[in-house]
Parts: C-alpha cells; structure tokens; sequence
C-alpha cells in the first residue's frame, strides 16, 4: 500500500532500527510516524524491523497500542487498513533495558539477530539516541561491549542536540563517542536541516542566474534571520532554564541557517564537499573580541508576564520548574559578520525567542536601494527590494519590488509576489525527521553536523556565554507576546536598517500577488 511514490523514493537499505528512549515524547511526536510516513510511502522496503528500547517495562502489545496512538495523532497518514497497519506493526519490537546493564545489551543482540534473521537483513544497525546527551557516551561503550557492534553490515550512530553544553563538554562526549564509532558512522541531527525550503536555500541560490550574481556585498545590504516561539519553556523547564536560547538554538539552527545562506557554491554535490563549506563560513564568523563587543553586538533577554490575542501569559520566571530567580536568556539577537570577499562588511541579524507575537522561520535578504538622486528616486521614496525564504510554518518565498501602482499615474508602491509551496503540497509535505532518518539509512550526512562545525559553532558562542557569565544579572526583560527588547531593534537602526515584519504580520503598503 505503498502511496505518493516518485523517482525520488528511492528505498532505504535493509536495516534494523534501535530507538533508544521509545517511551519518550520525541519517539512518539517524531520518530514513529517519521518511519511509518516512510513506509506508507515505499520508501521501507519489508526488509526492515524496529526495536524501541527504554527502561519502562513494556510488553510487545502494549508498546503496538502506544506505536498506534503516536501515528494517529501524529502522522500526516492516518491509519485507515487494518491488514496493511498488522504487517507494519510485525515489525516492531521492544526490549526493556537498563543503559548500564552489560547483560541486558548481551539479550538485546540475541533480539536483534532473531528479528534479522525473520526479516532477512544483511545486519546493518542504525542507532537512534532520544536520550539526554549524558548518556550517548555510555550507550556507545555498552553497545560495542554488549556484542552490538560486530555484525558484518554497517553500524550508524544517530545523536539528538545538544551536543555538549560548550565547547569543553563538547569535545569530551565527541571523544568518547570517537572511541567506539568513526565520524563517518556519527550522524548529528539537527532537524532545522531537514525542513524543506532549508533544503531549497542550496536550490533557490545555485540554479537561479538572477540570484547567485547579486548573491554578495555588492548588491545586498544586511541579510535577517528569524526563529520565533509563540510558547513559553513549557514541560522543559527544568532543561531550559540550564541551556538558555543561545545553547537551545543559537549554537544549531541559527549558526546552520547562516551558514546555508552564506556559504560558497561546492566543488562537487557531495555531503563532505557541502560541509566543508559551512565550515568555512563558521571559520570566517568574525569573533566578539571583548565583554564590550559582546554587548554592543548581542542583546540577550527574557519573557515576563505579559498577553496575547486576550490570554493572560506568566514571566518565565514564574513557570514550572524554572528558578524564582534565573538569569537565563529566553530571547537573543546579533549583529553577526562573516569576514569573507562575499560578504565583507554585510551584517547578518539573527533572532529568537520564545513568547513572541508569531510562530515563523524565515530568511530576509535586503537589497541595496537604488540610488536616491537620480531618475525615479528623486521624485519617489523606492524601498529596498527582498527576497524572503520562509521555512516554518508555512514554506514558500517572497519577492518584493518597486512597481507603479494600477490605475496611477506615475505613483509607485511595493508590489510583493509570493509563492506558497505549502499551499501545493499541502498536509502531505515530509516532516524533516522523515527526511533525516531516510538519509541516515541511505548513508547520506549532507544534512547532519560534522565534528568541525560542532566545535567551531561553540567556539563562537562561547565567547558570548562567557562574557554573559561576568554579569548574569545584566539581563533586559521584555513582556510575553512582545517582539523582545527594543534594544534589538537598536541593533538594526544604528545602521540604518529595521526588522522586517514577519510571517503574519505583513506591511498595509505592499500590493499582494499571491499564488497557491
């Protein structure tokens, strides 16, 4: 029953899947119904099993009945034909195991190699850590000491964020995951990378010749990147209030957005060809040189009681779990420079926080104006053309221009073309785990993090925590439902510029030619 399938659904290898923390909430909001989204979608062949391992006890039933109460409520497929959900669910299994226990990862092997022997796969293991990153480097030790690791197939290691909490911590837990998996076999997910228009950044950039030749500091003026959280801490408070917006998206999705917009076109299409790139544009990110840069260039803040569309919101100090009196950032942005012959002299704003008014990611490039005083300048005020990538919610992008207004004589509007690809695909449109995990079956790593990038990324905002650390208390607030500090948009306006309205809170003056 295999649906929606095209040239580019291309099978995964035969594999067994171990997923490690399958009673956790990222196993049953993701993982489960990324795999059965792949295989609605003949992208698992039968030559597959899954096996859910966790502490809790569970029985292979009652761990079937959670595998079904997941996809229904998560899955973009519904389950709709009882025979086609049995011979899917056959596939899976569940061991009850604690982590430290060398005996237990002895039966799990015993498991694993019953289950391929039913479904004739050629022992190739894909391990899948939902667990707190404490613990991938003992999982890693007690799978190769448990007998996990010497099947004759290829053996991958899956890590979930963060990866350290700093660039100390950082290196330790990529030496002990070294001693046992090369880099190669180490798959670090970051799964801002699997969304869609991410993807087409590469696309949008590289196939376009109208783009690529105005892609420098020659024709664009500052590039903005926003990731906007209309939620507070939520469950993890406990998580958050230890992190901080910098260490929970700045060091990952944001450095890997700007890295993606702003690297340099690849010799070849391969994955380490891909990366090297992005490591030299997180080499060329200019270092904060001083607490005082620090604080000229970053303005870190955090959520107080506040509102939005009427309900009344708590500060983050008042959520569960979060210290009465905590320091820690639910809000960032920077003024960022990447000191390279493309972008010399080009900043970069980047955002993110959480309680603000709209839930979006997206990427504004602005182009340099057209000169003031000449021609249609001089009579007009011409505002800058954009071009906006929107990953989330909605994908798509934006062009804005200058064009006579309809009906006018010669008075000119802003004249906005926007292309929804959301709106063609619809509720069909692949979640980015169903992505990641299809590529990291396939062996592909161009969208998974390389050591180099880890460490580099942490280099950069070390030196940001660091200078934070000398003045915890130097904290702005700003009120849940608001867009953040204004000393945020100070950053933008001693330049010259301003933030540009987001997904959903779009300018009156701009004409709308939408299509999807």
């Amino acid at each position: 029953m295999a649906e929606n399938i095209t040239q580019e659904a291309v099978q995964t290898p035969g594999a067994v899947f171990f997923i490690f923390g399958a009673t956790g909430d990222l196993a049953r909001r993701k993982l489960f119904p990324a795999i059965y989204s792949l295989y609605r979608e003949g992208k698992l062949a039968e030559d597959f099993a899954v096996i859910g391992v966790a502490r809790r006890p569970r029985s292979e039933e009652e761990f079937r009945e959670d595998l079904y109460r997941s996809i229904n409520e998560f899955c973009r497929y519904k389950i709709e034909d009882t025979d086609h959900w049995n011979r899917f669910a056959g596939h899976f299994s569940y061991k009850s195991l604690d982590i430290n226990d060398i005996d237990g990862y002895c039966e799990l092997r015993e498991l694993t190699e019953s289950v391929e022997a039913r479904f004739s796969i050629p022992g190739n293991r894909l391990f899948y850590l939902a667990l707190a990153p404490e613990l991938f480097g003992s999982v890693s030790f007690n799978l190769q000491k448990g007998g996990m690791l010497s099947s004759e197939g290829w053996h991958r290691l899956v890590i979930e964020k963060p990866f350290g909490y700093d660039l100390q911590s950082a290196h330790k837990l990529n030496e002990e995951l070294s001693q046992v998996f090369k880099e190669e076999e180490i798959y670090r997910i970051d799964h801002y990378l699997g969304k869609e228009m991410v993807q087409n950044i590469e696309v949008i950039r590289f196939a376009n010749a109208f783009f690529e030749p105005l892609w420098n500091n020659k024709h664009i003026a500052n590039i903005q990147i926003t990731l906007s959280e209309t939620v507070g801490v939520e469950e993890r408070g406990g998580y958050y209030d230890h992190a901080g917006a910098l260490r929970d998206m700045g060091q990952n999705h944001m450095l890997q957005m700007l890295t993606m917009i702003a690297m340099e076109p690849p010799s070849r299409l391969v994955a380490e060809d891909i990366r090297d790139e992005k490591v030299k544009v997180l080499r060329s990110l200019r270092s904060y040189a001083s607490e005082e840069e620090v604080q000229a260039h970053v303005v870190r803040g955090q959520y107080a009681a506040g509102e939005s569309n009427g309900k009344e919101l708590p500060g983050y100090r008042e959520e569960d779990k979060v210290d009465s009196g905590s320091n820690t950032e639910t809000y960032f942005a920077a003024k960022v420079f990447v000191d390279n012959f493309r972008w010399a002299g080009v900043p970069f704003y980047i955002r993110t926080g959480k309680r603000l008014p709209v839930k979006t990611t997206e990427v504004v490039v602005e182009f340099k104006q057209m000169p003031t005083n000449v021609y249609l300048g001089q009579k007009h005020t011409l505002e800058p053309n954009l071009l906006v990538i929107r990953v989330n919610p909605m994908e798509g992008i934006y062009i804005k221009i200058n064009a006579k207004k309809p009906g006018s004589e010669s008075k000119i509007e802003p004249l906005a073309m926007e292309f929804c690809q959301s709106c063609l695909i619809g509720i069909n449109s692949p979640e980015a785990y169903e992505r990641l995990i299809h590529d990291a079956a396939q062996g592909d790593s161009t969208y998974f993090t390389r050591w180099d990038e880890v460490a580099t990324a942490w280099a950069f905002v070390d030196r940001i925590a660091s200078a934070w650390a000398q003045k915890p208390s130097d904290i702005l607030t700003y009120p849940a439902g608001s867009w953040g500090p204004t000393a945020a948009d100070d950053l933008l306006a001693q330049d010259g510029f301003h933030w540009w309205p987001v997904n959903g809170q779009e300018e009156d003056n701009v004409i709308w030619i939408r299509q999807g």
